[in-house]
């Protein structure tokens, strides 16, 4: 692994070649010979789609999830790798997730069952804005709620890569007044010039052409961070422990987070995303489409865990969908939009080996309009959780215009 001072020593002689060192990296190099306590980090993944929260993490304790699901439903665990994997003898993993339950036996990470937004929309495209802005039912909001708590919080040593999204363009949960930076990855990070732009010769000519589409606000220094990056020869990475990441476009955005909080570079908040999880048709139980996706997920986060290594006491990952799925299965072995899903919590701090949140039950005068699983956790309270008690935010408010929670409110995800 690059040491610090080595990753950032080494950039700044690459960027004599195009000039002087940037401000934000000769702070960095200063600061690196400095003890100073490291970054709270924050990773949101968001599972685009829509996961079925129910196949994801099993209520094999509930007789109805049987009879509601005659084909897609999860065998109880038997220690086979065809069964749900046992977490508390009422809630269990789909086999696909196997990778995870040394985490979850380790403490170290938290499920958060009928989680969700209190907007009954099963539109994917408001379903994901509400959630991503952090206001359920208001389509005026312009930010985020990542750049919102940026916005709020202190940035007095911030560099170009507080905010990063392993992402081709900035996500709406990113989008704002403070500086973000989106990357399709960290090997083709690079100006473009905008739509119809003639591309200019020369780095120069390239950043005017480019500077508001691709900077996102960081301006001048995001323009040196490119050469930076591209010095670093990201392609030399090699994981720690032995951790191998799937292949496939997820596993590889996940080691890239993991390579930018190794080199110390400050980041504070990641994002990146997963899709595919709109399974209408064709859903499959143990094998099939969704538990393809869900082996994806379970192998990058395990990666991503052991990659880290100790630096996961400083990290918290979470995941995130804009809503579950049907209880009922379909006529064509799937399930529609339905209401709340389920979210994972990994990391320092985390209180975990447990399921949390209050479980409503799947019988007909529990669900949510007769046919979904309820939300009895706003999203909201689970993020504002973290932001609280990983990252310091002391006013969600100003992060989540209208919301009326608080500590009361909090799953209890978070230790302290």
């Amino acid at each position: 692994m690059t040491s610090r001072r080595l990753f950032l020593k080494s950039s700044a002689i690459g960027m004599f070649g195009v000039g002087s060192a940037p401000a934000w990296l000769s702070r960095a190099l200063y600061a690196a010979d400095a003890p100073s306590p490291r970054k709270k980090i924050l990773v949101a993944i968001f599972q685009r789609g829509a996961v079925d929260g129910l196949n994801m993490v099993v209520p094999f304790g509930e007789k109805r999830y049987y009879s509601l699901r005659p084909n897609l439903a999860i065998p109880k665990p038997d220690r086979t790798e065809n069964s749900a994997i046992d977490l508390d003898g009422f809630f269990g993993l789909h086999p696909a997730l196997a990778p995870l339950k040394p985490i979850y036996d380790s403490g170290h990470m938290a499920i958060v069952h009928a989680v969700g937004s209190p907007d009954p929309t099963r539109s994917h495209f408001d379903a994901q804005d509400f959630m991503e802005s952090g206001t359920p039912g208001v389509k005026s909001t312009e930010d985020g709620w990542i750049n919102r708590h940026l916005q709020c919080a202190s940035a007095l040593d911030a560099t170009p890569f507080r905010a990063v999204s392993l992402t081709p363009t900035l996500p709406r949960s990113l989008a704002g007044r403070a500086p973000a930076v989106a990357m399709n990855s960290i090997r083709e990070f690079d100006l473009r010039p905008s739509a119809g732009a003639r591309v200019a010769s020369g780095f120069e000519g390239m950043y005017e052409g480019a500077v508001k589409d691709v900077l996102h606000g960081t301006g001048q220094e995001t323009f040196d961070a490119i050469q930076f990056l591209k010095k670093s020869d990201p392609s030399r990475y090699a994981p720690s422990a032995g951790a191998e990441y799937p292949r496939g476009r997820y596993g590889d955005s996940l080691k890239q987070v993991a390579q930018l909080i190794k080199a110390d570079v400050g980041v504070e908040v990641a994002f990146t995303e997963i899709g595919g999880w709109d399974h209408h048709a064709a859903e499959g139980g143990v094998q099939g489409q969704l538990a393809q996706r869900l082996r994806e997920l379970g192998l990058s986060l395990a990666a991503f865990q052991k990659d880290l290594g100790d630096r996961m006491q400083d990290v918290v990952v979470v995941t995130l969908t804009e809503f579950g799925r049907t209880v009922h299965e379909n006529g064509n072995r799937g399930t529609d939009h339905g209401h709340a899903s389920v979210s994972l919590v990994m990391g320092g701090g985390v209180r975990g080996g447990k399921v949390q949140g209050r479980w409503p039950g799947l019988e007909e005068r529990s669900l949510y309009e007769a046919r979904d699983l309820a939300v009895t956790t706003d999203f909201r309270d689970l993020l504002g959780e973290l932001l609280t008690c990983h990252l310091g935010d002391r006013d969600l408010a100003k992060v989540f215009p209208g919301y009326a929670g608080g500590p009361a409110r909090f799953p209890g995800v978070m230790r302290g």
